[in-house]
């Protein structure tokens, strides 16, 4: 409903108290994202404490809780934005598009990003290669982004979301997709030795696509797809 302003215009419609209240978590939960890689990245994740996110955040530690169990879980959170990320974006791929290719474009839409969060992630990335306290909390990260991914393939595909035991093959694909992503993405942050210069986009690409290609003339067959 638009109202009268005192001045004769008109106001525009109150914002629904909803829709503030989830930015408004949205953006703690980003500010405390990201002040724990930024610590963790200054000073290395073991020397970071808790109390020291919530003030590099200005927020209240006891807020900190409500969002995080740990600080490895805050460190991390950037990886489990952009696996959610991935996920979204593929199942607003065509239909048309087969599960690979879906797959693909989903993940160069996620990394061509070029916003704060899509440097975070691989940020992230590179810290847990060389900080193993942080392995378990991305497995858990790359666990659920498998089970969400094998429900968005069963979706596509036309199977039973509800009933994984009908069919195996969204559970496999999402594994198997995944697995080679952490592969192509392992190789590819090797490339860079300088962690504030990105690398080479193109080369991501090429090193996906081989990969994808693999998956797609069959496993049998290694070496059919030149990389």
């Amino acid at each position: 409903m638009v109202r009268p302003t005192s001045d004769g215009g008109t106001a525009r419609p109150a914002e629904p108290v909803a829709g503030r209240r989830e930015r408004k978590k949205q953006a703690t939960r980003a500010a405390l994202r990201e002040a724990a890689l930024r610590l963790s990245l200054r000073h290395g994740v073991e020397n970071v404490t808790v109390e020291q996110i919530a003030e590099e955040a200005d927020i209240a530690l006891r807020t900190f809780f409500n969002y995080f169990s740990s600080k490895e879980e805050a460190v991390v959170a950037s990886v489990s934005s952009a696996a959610q990320e991935l996920i979204t974006q593929f199942r607003a791929r065509p239909r048309t598009e087969t599960v690979l290719r879906a797959f693909r474009e989903a993940v160069m839409a996620v990394m061509n990003e070029s916003d704060t969060a899509s440097r975070d992630h691989i940020r992230a990335l590179r810290l847990i290669r060389s900080t193993p306290t942080l392995v378990p909390q991305q497995l858990a990260v790359l666990a659920a982004q498998e089970r969400a991914l094998a429900e968005a393939i069963a979706e596509r595909v036309g199977l039973p979301v509800a009933s994984p035991r009908d069919s195996i093959y969204p559970v496999v694909c999402a594994a198997a997709v995944l697995t080679s992503l952490r592969v192509v993405l392992d190789r590819w942050l090797q490339q860079s030795a300088d962690p504030d210069q990105p690398p080479d986009m193109t080369a991501l690409s090429r090193q996906f696509d081989a990969a994808i290609g693999e998956l797609a003339a069959g496993l049998d067959h290694p070496g059919r797809v030149s990389g």
